[in-house]
C-alpha cells in the first residue's frame, strides 16, 4: 500500500471513531449522571490494510464468527459461530461447499523451523469439525477433519481421509486418502469404510444445507422475529390424543415449515 492508500486508510478509520468520539462527548456532558457503555468493536469481516476477505454472496459467515484479511470462501460454504480465520500474514482458502464448525480457529505461517511460508488451503465438501485448529496446513476436497483436531505446519490430508476427534497431527505429517488418524501424536488406525467415506460426502450437503437456514434466520428485521413468536404460539402442537378428545385439527402454516431437504429424513410431500 502506497503513501496515498495509508493517508486514505487513515481517514477512514477517523470517521469510523467519529461514533465513539460523540459518545464519550455525550458523558462528559452528563456529567456525574451518564453511564459509559462499551461498543463492540467486533467485525465479522475485516481488512488488513489492503488485505480484505472475498466471500462468495452464496456462503454463509455467523455474525460472532470473524475472517480477517486474505481469506477467499467460496460458494455454499459456512463458517459458523466463533470461528475465526485469521488470513493477516498469508492467505487462506476455502473451496465451496466446506463447513467449518463452530469455534474452529484457521491461520496460517509466515515462518516457522523448516523456514516454509505457508498458508492454509481448504477444499471443497470439507467437514471441519467443532473447536479444530488448522495451522498452516492443506486439506483436500471430501476430507473430514474431527472435533478438537489440530492440524500443526505442513500437515497434508489428502482427499477422503479422516482426523479423528481430538487428534494432533504433527508438522509435515501426509495422511493418505481413506486413513483414519488419531491419537496424540496422530498415527494412522484403520482404513475408511464406504459408508464412512460417503457419511462425508453426506455431512457436507447436509451443513451447506443448514446454513441456509442459519442465513434466512440471521436476515430477519425485528418485526418478522416477533411475528413468527405469534404464529408459533398460535399453531402451537399439543399432544394428538388430547385434540383428537376436542375435535381439533391444527395445521401448521407454511411460514413455520422447513425446507425438506433440511431434515434428510423427511419424506416430500406430494401435491
Amino acid at each position: 500500500m502506497g503513501t496515498l492508500g495509508k493517508a486514505i486508510y487513515t481517514v477512514g478509520f477517523w470517521i469510523r471513531e467519529t461514533g465513539q468520539a460523540l459518545d464519550r462527548l455525550g458523558c462528559r456532558l452528563q456529567g456525574n449522571y451518564y453511564f459509559q457503555e462499551q461498543l463492540s468493536r467486533h467485525r465479522t469481516l475485516m481488512n488488513v490494510f489492503d488485505k480484505a476477505p472475498v466471500v462468495d454472496r452464496g456462503a454463509f459467515v455467523a455474525p460472532s464468527a470473524s475472517v480477517i484479511g486474505d481469506v477467499q470462501v467460496g460458494r455454499g460454504s459456512s463458517i459458523w459461530y466463533g470461528c475465526v480465520l485469521r488470513g493477516d500474514v498469508n492467505s487462506i482458502s476455502v473451496g465451496s461447499g466446506t463447513n467449518i464448525q463452530d469455534n474452529s480457529l484457521v491461520h496460517v505461517a509466515k515462518s516457522n523451523l523448516s523456514g516454509k511460508v505457508l498458508p492454509t488451503i481448504i477444499g471443497s465438501n470439507v467437514t471441519v469439525g467443532h473447536s479444530a485448529v488448522l495451522h498452516g496446513c492443506t486439506v483436500e476436497d471430501e476430507a473430514f477433519v474431527g472435533m478438537g483436531a489440530t492440524l500443526l505446519d505442513g500437515v497434508y490430508v489428502e482427499k477422503h481421509a479422516m482426523v479423528a476427534a481430538g487428534a494432533l497431527v504433527r508438522q509435515n505429517t501426509r495422511i493418505p486418502c481413506g486413513e483414519v488418524w488419531g491419537g496424540n501424536p496422530a498415527k494412522f488406525l484403520r482404513k475408511l469404510t464406504e459408508e464412512e467415506m460417503a457419511f462425508i460426502s453426506q455431512s457436507a450437503l447436509n451443513y451447506s444445507n443448514l446454513a441456509q437456514v442459519h442465513a434466512a434466520e440471521n436476515a430477519k428485521s425485528f418485526d418478522e422475529i416477533e411475528f413468527e413468536k405469534m404464529l408459533r404460539k398460535k399453531f402451537a402442537r399439543r399432544d394428538e390424543e388430547y385434540d383428537s378428545m376436542l375435535g381439533v385439527v391444527r395445521e401448521t402454516p407454511p411460514e413455520l415449515i422447513l425446507p425438506d431437504n433440511v431434515l434428510p429424513n423427511k419424506v416430500p410431500k406430494t401435491a
